[in-house]
């Protein structure tokens, strides 16, 4: 047995978690951070393996194979790491069954809507949404036809946010109203550690939904809070200020002159939404 040691010298800024192979393609190593191989990290493999395979498992996938050398403490030590700007290539719209894919990851669709009312506060009572909802299929020759297509009733958005200033809904995960099953639809809403699960109907062409309720914890503090991991996500939902516990006789209704309605799709690419316009009835609130 021998000690290697691996560490990083050059690498873009999302690449990353790593696995490491030697020639067999057996695995050293699985899900190592890039910033402990920048530091440098050793491990103990067979005399014989002569060649090792850092492979990139993010959203940029890469891999390098490289011969195992004999260097001196001394340039191991003063080996830099530079970071670079490099980018993956990638081809877009090749396939009709990938519409929200970016570099072989999906990435969420997200509209918002925004509505504002008159004099008195407006109390939210369900939303209505006119969203197309379209599933493509081949011809058996892989060629792209867009008459090839079914709209379906049972796939739309799986996330939902309805909020005002003061008041969030949390996290609403969407899912199709069980049909002709009474004990299965008398399961939801779902209560989890951090959404709620509710259904939704369609109905003259309209998607529905209406099992919402404020379930903010403290007003004075913010309602979202900023993205980590892309720019193009605006701002996240701030879980820590939510409270998704069930309440049989607080439910606080979304009330107010204003209200957001934001829908979300990350959990799947293969149907094409084509939205065209929301409803969100609402009554009257007299104090």
């Amino acid at each position: 047995m021998k000690t290697i040691i691996i560490k990083l010298t050059k690498a873009s800024r999302k690449t990353g978690p790593f696995t490491i192979t030697d020639q067999f393609n057996h695995v050293i190593a699985s899900d190592i951070s890039k910033s402990v191989l920048i530091k440098g990290a050793s491990y103990t493999v067979n005399d014989n393996i002569t060649l090792i395979t850092l492979t990139s498992e993010g959203d940029c996938s890469i891999n390098k194979t490289k011969k195992v050398l004999t260097v001196n403490p001394l340039q191991l030590s003063t080996t830099a790491f530079n970071q670079t700007m490099t980018a993956c290539l990638w081809r877009h719209l090749t396939s009709m069954k990938t519409f929200n894919t970016y570099y072989g990851v999906i990435e969420p669709y997200i509209i918002e809507y925004p509505f504002a009312y008159q004099y008195f506060d407006e109390i939210l009572q369900n939303v209505k949404d006119y969203t197309k909802a379209f599933v493509y299929s081949t011809d058996g020759t892989g060629v792209f036809i867009p008459s090839n297509k079914v709209e379906v009733d049972n796939l739309w958005f799986n996330k939902a946010i309805v909020y005002n200033g003061q008041q969030s809904s949390g996290i609403l995960e969407l899912v199709p109203k069980p049909l002709h099953n009474m004990k299965a639809y008398m399961n939801y809403p779902i209560y989890g550690k951090d959404s709620k699960t509710i259904t939704f109907t369609k109905s003259d062409n309209f998607y529905q939904y209406n099992t919402f309720w404020s379930v903010v914890k403290d007003r004075r503090l913010p309602l979202f809070i900023a993205s980590c991991e892309s720019l193009s996500v605006d701002k996240e939902v701030n879980q820590s200020n939510m409270d998704y516990s069930i309440r049989s006789f607080k439910k606080e209704p979304l009330r107010s002159k204003d209200l957001r309605v934001r829908h979300i799709l990350d959990n799947r690419s293969d149907v094409h939404l084509v939205s065209q316009f929301i409803l969100a009835p609402t009554k009257p609130s007299y104090k």
